[in-house]
């Protein structure tokens, strides 16, 4: 007798989407406090947008907070060429169900801050990239590997120390070096991945939790989660000075933004000549001898 074959198995559950819309909810009111983030990824989508003399008709913004890129809009002179923007999809679990786009909906898709919680980040760029036009453009922006590392290094020893073993506290964010690889993946042509650190100085621990509370950032790994104790805060605190505080006492936070561009194919667009077809050397354009190769 032959048993059927169990089904593939799909992308592991990295994030509990219940939680994370919990969180994206509750910041709604809050985000204004703390939406330096949000802000400067929506100006590079926006600076993205202005260098591209072309209109976008049919917009979508898939952000998790979408009126910081309508604000930055606004404000720019891109505005005039890009149509009204709607909102379509959830971004509390980007990827996990069919987004309300029917194929080659879209001329620009905007999805800032949103795409890190993805369990399925492939399949999401999929479904942005389906929902394009020919031709049209995808702007994202996710968190990278190297976001909070000071966080997850204190948080870790504390509660090792209290409680002998620790639970994973900050989220495993992408390598902001395999970007465009992502976007290559997905069907992207001409994809581009940036990668932008910044660190934010905050007088305690605390500060930096209200700050990621505010945004909607905090902690939504799925699984069951042991609530952190207040010694343990404490003793991260006390870490998180002594290992990282500045001169003046302030603590460093890193945060580290990737910036993806990614367009639907389109036959219009340039694309790598032939391997083998170059007409000259690369030694002899840069005028020096290529080292390893005898002279004719």
């Amino acid at each position: 007798m032959t048993s059927n074959p169990s089904p593939s198995a799909g992308p592991p559950v990295i994030f509990d989407a219940r939680r994370r819309a919990a969180r994206l909810a509750r910041s709604q009111t809050t985000i204004g406090t703390a939406d330096f983030l949000h802000r400067r990824a929506a100006d590079n989508a926006v600076h993205s947008l202005e260098a591209i003399l072309r209109d976008f008709d049919g917009a979508v913004d898939l952000s998790a907070h979408p009126s910081v890129f309508a604000d930055v809009l606004s404000d720019s002179v891109a505005a005039p060429r890009v149509g009204t923007v709607r909102q379509a999809g959830d971004p509390s679990a980007p990827g996990a169900a069919p987004l309300a786009l029917a194929d080659g909906a879209a001329d620009l898709v905007v999805s800032l801050m949103t795409l890190h919680w993805a369990n399925d980040l492939p399949g999401a760029l999929s479904q942005i990239r389906r929902a394009l036009r020919p031709d049209g453009l995808f702007l994202g922006t996710l968190l990278g590997a190297g976001t909070l590392k000071e966080l997850r290094g204190v948080l870790t020893e504390a509660e090792l120390a209290e409680r002998g073993g620790a639970q994973a506290r900050v989220s495993p964010f992408a390598d902001g070096f395999d970007g465009a690889a992502l976007l290559q993946r997905a069907g992207f042509a001409l994809p581009v991945s940036d990668v932008d650190r910044v660190t934010v100085r905050y007088p305690n621990l605390f500060a930096l939790i209200r700050d990621l509370r505010a945004m909607g950032e905090t902690n939504v790994l799925a699984g069951p989660t042991r609530p952190l104790t207040r010694s343990i805060v404490a003793r991260a605190a006390a870490l998180y000075a002594e290992r990282h505080a500045e001169a003046d006492g302030r603590i460093p936070a890193t945060f580290e933004i990737v910036h993806l561009a990614g367009w639907a194919p389109h036959d219009s667009q340039q694309k790598p000549l032939p391997r083998g077809s170059a007409k000259m050397r690369l030694a002899d354009a840069l005028g020096v001898e290529e080292v390893g190769r005898q002279k004719p």
